[in-house]
């Protein structure tokens, strides 16, 4: 009975120190490559950075389209003059008070149309009230007239934040090649580790039957200080390889906002089948896709627009003014505003005013500048084509190389497998020493990194591709609209 209650309270503390160790155990995550994606598009504190860019230029192109409101003018004076009448040559005092609103607008043409409405009292040697309503219009018929002189700035900053998004876009896409090299990155440190720890056991079986040997007399004593030293360098190694591990798990931790304390699980496994594309896809998708070809296009959008508007500018200013309107003088403020109203003394004008710099230097030479800077920009784009050629087809053959490799450093696996088999059965019958068994097997251990970073390479190989090519994010699942950004600028709004 006392030996029941004894083993039962043993029993009962091993489930409360189980219990305890379980609660303070590190939580492990499971983490599969789209997730750790999808953390880090969303984590990325530089992403968030980047994304206040295209917000700002979403403000800058709402304030360009500011030229299209409507102007609002009021205004009142109060004018006192002193003059002689014209019939008796007397002097007399003139006090005048005049109120005024009006509206303004700008039109695509370049054009200026407006109306005005104003009222006024006169006081001299008769007192009296005048109204009037006037309606005008300022076209440039040269210079200044045209969509694109108008709206060269709403254009620009327009472009301007394609060019942000694109910029955007190169950050993400950095940040997803990042994330896919550090996990497999990770999972070659793993089975690196495995290898360690793998070859550790042989080490410490060698040196047990070593030790019988020697027990036995059949081997040498100084043939144990070879095997202890070879279990002392390998147990170095898994230490190194464990620290490797936990340096790497840190990265990702920190890449994609992770715990500190949690532990991490690979669920994924590197891809290793055959990745055909062919070379004029490759291409095609690289000059589609490409952002910094994106950003280049845009930029020559931009001085193409701004040659032609420069162009605009060396014609000369003529400008179309024309006016009508209708007002009406009465001492009665109703009287004015009837013969206003029924349009009882109406007005109009209209005329040409023209002027041109003689010599026009100025304007001359910057439409050349901008037709300059046109054709840099399209000789820069083909320079960026040549090296985005350039870049895919080395992509191409790194993928179709480093698939080679997969199988070369498989069959080497193999064979430095067989050659340890061999030299263990050797080594049983005493016709290979223990440095030769340990030799081999560290050529056994060199074969099996190089299969797993041939693995790690291939699928770093196709990151690769798949970025010189511009189809990452597609490949990945993610896409960036035009509209990114406009969320944070209706938040400040």
């Amino acid at each position: 009975m006392k030996k029941n209650r004894k083993t039962a309270l043993a029993l009962s503390l091993c489930l409360a120190l189980g219990a305890a160790t379980s609660a303070f155990a590190q939580p492990t995550i499971n983490l599969t490559l789209k997730d750790a994606i999808k953390m880090a598009f969303e984590k990325n504190l530089d992403l968030k950075v980047e994304l206040y860019n295209p917000a700002m230029a979403e403000a800058d192109i709402r304030r360009n389209l500011g030229i299209y409101d409507p102007v609002l003018s009021l205004g009142v004076n109060y004018d006192r003059s002193n003059s002689s009448n014209i019939l008796t040559f007397r002097p007399q005092q003139i006090d005048q008070v005049t109120a005024n609103a009006g509206v303004s607008q700008l039109l695509p043409t370049g054009a200026v149309v407006g109306v005005t409405a104003q009222s006024g009292w006169i006081s001299n040697s008769a007192k009296y009230y005048s109204n009037a309503i006037d309606l005008s219009l300022k076209q440039p018929l040269l210079k200044g007239f045209g969509k694109d002189t108008t709206d060269l700035a709403i254009n620009v900053s327009r472009f301007t934040k394609g060019e942000t998004l694109n910029v955007f876009r190169t950050r993400l896409s950095d940040t997803v090649a990042k994330v896919r090299n550090d996990y497999f990155q990770l999972y070659n440190l793993l089975e690196v580790l495995e290898v360690r720890r793998t070859s550790l056991s042989l080490a410490k079986r060698i040196l047990q039957d070593d030790q019988g040997r020697v027990k036995a007399g059949v081997l040498p004593a100084y043939e144990l200080l070879n095997s202890e030293f070879q279990v002392a360098t390998r147990e170095k190694q898994v230490i190194d390889a464990e620290r490797a591990v936990r340096d790497q798990m840190d990265v990702l931790r920190v890449e994609l906002q992770l715990p500190p304390s949690a532990e991490i699980a690979l669920a994924d496994q590197p891809y290793r089948n055959s990745y055909n594309l062919s070379e004029q896809q490759a291409l095609d998708d690289a000059l589609g896709n490409r952002t910094e070809l994106a950003t280049q296009r845009d930029v020559i959008r931009i001085n193409d627009l701004q040659q032609r508007v420069a162009k605009n500018q060396t014609l000369p200013d003529l400008t179309l003014n024309a006016s009508v309107g209708t007002g009406g003088f009465d001492r009665r403020f109703l009287g004015g505003l009837e013969k206003t109203a029924t349009i009882s003394e109406p007005s109009w004008g209209v005329g040409l005013q023209f002027s041109y710099p003689l010599g026009n230097r100025s304007a001359e030479n910057d439409y050349i500048r901008k037709k300059l800077a046109l054709e840099q920009a399209q000789t820069q784009l083909q320079s960026i084509e040549s090296g985005v050629v350039r870049d895919v087809k080395a992509a191409i053959r790194l993928v179709a190389a480093s698939y080679q490799q997969l199988d070369v450093t498989a069959r080497g696996t193999a064979y430095a497998e067989d050659r340890l088999r061999a030299f263990q059965k050797r080594h049983d019958v005493g016709l290979a020493t223990t440095k030769d068994v340990f030799d081999v097997e560290n050529d056994l251990v060199a074969a099996k990194g190089n299969q797993i970073q041939a693995v790690v390479d291939y699928n770093n190989s196709i990151t690769q591709l798949w970025r010189v090519t511009g189809v990452i994010l597609d490949q990945q699942g993610i896409s960036v609209s035009d509209s990114e950004a406009d969320h944070l600028y209706e938040k400040m709004k």
